[in-house]
């Protein structure tokens, strides 16, 4: 049986380890991009809308092309945001598989 202590401590650092990771996820700013660049999409943390940038070529199109691009871009910056959250809890759990045979992260 693995000593309760040394199971306790590495739960506080997992904890620890995961408010760090959660800090560094909502300063983390994330870009889409649509239309070859023409339309630009910051996310940060959470989902969080930072910035739309519209380049003033498109604005002479139809609305409808202008927000299909944004919606394009927008779901860009999403998924990089998702990919940059999903590593950065990677590099917090790594190591603490082994914690207690058969537990299972909550998330």
């Amino acid at each position: 049986m693995t000593d309760i202590s040394k199971i306790m401590q590495q739960a506080q650092e997992m904890q620890a380890k995961m408010q760090d990771a959660q800090a560094k996820v909502e300063a983390t700013e994330s870009e889409g991009v649509a239309g070859a660049g023409l339309v630009r999409v910051s996310l940060r943390g959470k989902g969080e809308l930072v910035s739309v940038k519209i380049d003033p070529s498109l604005l002479q199109d139809d609305a409808e092309i202008i927000e299909d691009l944004i919606t394009a871009a927008h779901a860009d910056a999403r998924r990089r945001l998702d990919d940059a959250m999903a590593a950065a809890m990677k590099d917090v759990t790594a190591g603490f598989g082994g914690m207690m045979p058969g537990f299972k992260m909550p998330f």
